[in-house]
């Protein structure tokens, strides 16, 4: 096999296998070739992902030395995904009237469900989150593409008990959007207690469903270590939450049943961009 072919294979596995440790024996024993020359091409390897702005490939020392693939979007490429979904959200036939939008063809867009998440793998990467959570909701996609990224598993917490799922926990928790009293169940199988949860979720107006994820949550004895909200309402100042991370806020014109403008998460574009380029 010529080296560039060989260069192209284990970077093919290490991106379809994010966050899993690979020794440098296991990539000579597959090519039949020397640990000194699958070093040689994780170093073109890990030049080449820098570079191009999409991962890492982090290496630990010794005997039994390995690499691993981090995802790592840069914040260029954070940039195009939130102009993209900001462009959308903008779209005069998307208001559906008394403050809803129409949302599914964004949230299920795999093309932008990926970067969002991507973006969120970034910022909880050091998190120490044992799992991922979100509830039944258009946010599926999104953090079932976190989960990934993060190598670990989903939870959903579903709106209706399914017999399928055995015993389960429910709650009920006050729904802002909805405006009414809702319910949430979830699988006694389904989490470990003292689980370390990261909530993703697609949209958020008061924070009642995040608020009651993390309800659910201390009925397992488990907490939340992060929570990332794709798209977060300003007009609703009632958050029931205080510490999470919104990629965009969007200003709602009630009045009119429009949107009056969709901005960039100040945070991010402090930490993450050189340039202060708007959204």
């Amino acid at each position: 096999m010529k080296r560039t072919e060989r260069i192209c294979r284990i970077l093919q596995i290490l991106t379809k296998n994010p966050n899993k440790d690979f020794s440098l024996g296991y990539f000579a024993a597959l090519f039949d070739c020397a640990k000194s020359s699958v070093s040689q091409d994780m170093k073109t390897i890990r030049e080449s992902v820098d570079e191009g702005g999409y991962g890492r490939v982090a290496t630990t020392t010794g005997a039994r030395g390995g690499v691993r693939y981090v995802p790592h979007i840069s914040g260029e490429k954070a940039l195009e995904t939130l102009r993209e979904i900001r462009r959308r959200f903008l779209e005069t036939d998307r208001v559906l009237g008394s403050g809803f939008l129409y949302t599914s063809d964004i949230m299920f867009d795999p093309h932008i469900a990926r970067g969002v998440a991507e973006i969120f793998a970034r910022h909880f990467a050091e998190s120490e989150a044992t799992c991922v959570v979100t509830v039944e909701t258009k946010g599926i996609a999104i953090a079932a593409f976190t989960a990934e990224l993060l190598r670990l598993p989903l939870i959903v917490l579903r709106r209706e008990s399914k017999i399928s799922e055995g015993s389960t926990v429910s709650i009920n928790y006050f729904s802002g959007s909805a405006d009414r009293i809702q319910k949430m169940s979830l699988a006694k199988r389904a989490i470990q207690p003292g689980a370390k949860a990261l909530i993703i979720d697609d949209f958020m107006r008061g924070g009642g469903s995040i608020k009651g994820i993390q309800d659910m949550l201390r009925e397992f004895d488990a907490h939340a270590v992060g929570i990332g909200v794709m798209i977060v309402a300003e007009s609703d100042h009632r958050k029931k939450i205080g510490d999470y991370f919104p990629l965009l806020l969007l200003d709602l014109d009630e009045k009119n049943d429009g949107v009056a403008g969709v901005r960039l998460n100040p945070k991010i574009e402090k930490d993450w961009f050189r340039e202060k380029t708007p959204v």
